[in-house]
């Protein structure tokens, strides 16, 4: 059994979870608890937020969902009062399965590392886990708000993260970058910001109704020696994404394994 659910975090991600969650009628707030002392607005929904150390032993399943620097302390702190059987799911970006086991004193344990899509059901979650009762847990919590990928080793997990996890952030760095060069280019702030932001929502929109390949889109709409080939020539280019990309995933992954 899943519910109840204990956030233990409610912060950004706990907060899209809560939403996406009753959104998609997944689950109802009175199966959601959360301990958070600055819980995000959306958090606010669950059940009982911050309820009383005497409810604790109720949950099934307990999302670690604090900040990777602070996980150790936040758990310690409440894992007297668990069941012994509640299912840890951690969605701390670099933490090692074994060291959540360790916390966790023989709990079941999985590693989720999801995005802040999940919010409006278009999430998207990495999953390992090696036991596959945790597994489906993670399933039962993930499924219904995002695309769900199983990780065959735990060693994939930070280059997920890298992929999955922090690219939402590239994608609105790239968008932020375009509306200032648009700007630069003597469009006004308002053009700007729709044309870079409604173009580039319909295109993803676009990419996920065909079904088609990103490296075919990109063909079809440039034309040989037209202005687009003239702008991929920078962006593809020997210092552009080819190179740049690379080097921020890599960055993220020693950052992942810096912080675990």
């Amino acid at each position: 059994m899943t519910t109840p659910i204990l956030l233990l975090g409610a912060g950004r991600m706990g907060g899209a979870l809560v939403k996406g969650w009753l959104d998609a009628r997944a689950f109802a707030a009175a199966d959601l608890m959360a301990r958070d002392p600055n819980p995000s607005e959306e958090a606010r929904a669950v059940g009982a937020l911050n309820p009383p150390d005497s409810a604790l032993a109720a949950a099934n399943t307990v999302l670690l969902g604090v900040k990777p620097q602070v996980w150790r302390e936040a758990f310690a702190a409440i894992e007297p009062l668990l069941a012994p059987r509640a299912t840890i799911v951690s969605i701390a970006a670099g933490v090692r399965l074994s060291d959540i086991a360790a916390a966790a004193k023989g709990r079941p344990v999985v590693r989720v590392m999801p995005t802040t899509g999940v919010a409006i059901g278009k999430g998207v979650a990495s999953i390992y886990a090696d036991d596959d009762a945790a597994r489906a847990v993670a399933h039962a919590l993930f499924d219904p708000v995002a695309a769900t990928v199983d990780l065959p080793s735990e060693d994939l997990m930070d280059a997920a993260t890298a992929v999955s996890g922090s690219a939402p952030a590239y994608l609105y760095a790239f968008i932020e970058a375009l509306e200032a060069a648009a700007a630069a280019a003597g469009l006004s702030p308002a053009a700007a910001q729709t044309l870079a932001r409604k173009t580039i929502t319909s295109a993803a929109a676009l990419m996920e109704q065909s079904g088609e390949d990103p490296a075919e889109l990109r063909r079809q709409v440039t034309s040989p020696g037209g202005t687009t080939a003239a702008a991929l020539a920078v962006l593809m280019g020997d210092e552009g994404f080819p190179k740049l990309l690379p080097q921020a995933v890599a960055a993220a992954i020693n950052r992942a394994k810096e912080l675990g």
